[in-house]
C-alpha cells in the first residue's frame, strides 16, 4: 500500500466491514428465527475474501463454499437481494431458493456457493476451460476450506487444471478446522500448499489475515492466469469465529482461548490500524462503518418487506415448463 491510501484501499476496508456487519445482522436475526436453515458465517476471514476479490473484474468468475455470504459481498455483490435470499423471500438473488448455502449472483460472476465440499473445484475448472475455449482472458477464483483439500474432486480439478493449463485461481481459506477436526488431525501436511506440488502447480501460503498480502498474492495469480500461464495455489492462513454453523454448539466453547488469540489478529482491525497509520483520519472509517451499518439495516427491512415465493413457484427454474402442484399439497 502507498504511504497514502486511496478509494481502493479504502475499498478493500469497506468491503471487509460490509461482510463482518452482515454476518454479524444475519447471525442475529437467525437465533431469532427469521433464517431457515444452517447459517454458516464467514467473520473473522474478511481479509482472505476481499483481498482475492478486488483484483478480479466484475466479469471474472467465482466459485465459493457453504460459507456463502463473504464471497459474494467481497466481489461485490448487493446487499439487499442477499439478505433477502438468506430470508427465503422472492425478491433473493436466488427468488428464495437458494437459502444460505446455495447462492449464486451472476451479476458479479458468482456461479454459486455450495454446501458440498470440495464441489467447486471442478465447477472452476470448467468455467476457466470455458474461457479457454472462448479465447477470452477471463479467469476463475475457486474458493474452498482445509478440509476440501482431502476430496476427491479437489484433486480431479486440480489435475485437469494443471494438465491444460486452465485459467484459474484456487484458494484454501484453512481456518483450522474441518467442522470440527482440527487440520492437524485430517491432513498430513502442515501446508496445503504442499499438495499442489502433485500438480507441478505454483503455490504459495499467505497470511489470511492480511489483506495486502493477500492481495499482492492474487495478482500474481491472476496475471500468470490472464497470460496463458495456467493455475495457481493459494493457500491463506486464516480464522472464523464461530462454530461451523452457528448456533451449533459446544465446539466454539471448546476452542477457548484459541479464538481470543485470533481475535489479537482481526483482520479489519488490523487493517484499520494500517490505514491510520498511513494518514486516513479515524472519522473517515467511522463513517464508512455508519454507512455500511445503514445499508445492512436497509437490507434487513427490504428482506423483511418481501414476499414469500408463491406455492405454485415451488417447480420454476427447475424444470424447463412449470409442473402443477400435487392436489395433496395445495390441501
Amino acid at each position: 500500500m502507498t504511504d497514502r491510501p486511496n478509494d481502493h484501499a479504502l475499498e478493500k476496508f469497506r468491503r471487509m466491514v460490509r461482510i463482518r456487519l452482515f454476518e454479524d445482522k444475519a447471525e442475529a436475526i437467525h437465533a431469532a428465527g427469521e433464517i431457515p436453515g444452517a447459517l454458516h458465517t464467514y467473520a473473522g476471514q474478511e481479509a482472505s475474501g476481499v483481498g482475492a476479490c478486488i483484483v478480479l473484474r466484475k466479469d471474472d468468475y467465482m466459485v465459493g463454499t457453504h460459507r456463502s455470504h463473504g464471497h459474494p459481498i467481497a466481489k461485490g455483490a448487493v446487499l439487499r437481494p442477499l439478505m433477502a435470499e438468506l430470508l427465503g423471500k422472492v425478491t433473493g438473488i436466488c427468488k428464495g431458493k437458494g437459502g444460505s448455502m446455495h447462492l449464486s449472483d451472476f451479476s458479479v460472476g458468482s456461479l454459486g456457493e455450495t454446501s458440498i465440499v470440495g464441489s467447486g473445484v471442478p465447477v472452476a475448472a470448467g468455467a476457466a476451460l470455458g474461457s479457454k475455449l472462448l479465447g477470452n482472458d477471463r479467469v476463475t477464483l475457486c474458493f474452498f476450506g482445509d478440509g476440501a483439500t482431502s476430496e476427491g474432486a479437489f484433486h480431479e480439478g486440480m489435475n485437469l487444471a494443471a494438465v491444460w493449463k486452465l485459467p484459474v485461481i484456487f484458494m484454501c481459506e484453512n481456518n483450522g478446522y474441518a467442522v470440527s477436526t482440527p487440520a492437524s488431525v485430517g491432513v498430513p501436511v502442515k501446508d496445503m500448499t504442499d499438495r499442489a506440488k502433485a500438480y507441478a502447480m505454483p503455490a504459495e501460503t499467505v497470511d489470511g489475515q492480511d489483506v495486502d498480502a493477500v492481495e499482492e498474492a492474487m495478482t500474481r495469480a491472476v496475471e500468470r492466469a490472464r497470460t496463458g500461464g495456467g493455475p495457481t495455489f493459494i493457500e491463506t492462513k486464516t480464522y472464523r469465529y464461530a462454530d461451523h454453523a452457528v448456533n451449533m454448539g459446544r465446539i466454539l466453547l471448546e476452542r477457548g482461548a484459541e479464538v481470543d488469540e485470533w481475535r489479537l489478529r482481526d483482520p479489519i482491525n488490523l487493517y484499520r490500524a494500517r490505514l491510520v497509520q498511513a494518514g486516513v483520519e479515524a472519522s473517515v472509517l467511522e463513517a464508512i462503518e455508519t454507512e455500511i451499518a445503514a445499508e445492512v439495516a436497509d437490507a434487513l427491512q427490504f428482506a423483511r418487506d418481501s414476499a414469500y415465493p408463491e406455492q405454485a413457484e415451488a417447480f420454476d427454474d427447475v424444470f424447463v415448463e412449470r409442473l402443477p402442484i400435487p392436489d395433496f399439497i395445495s390441501a
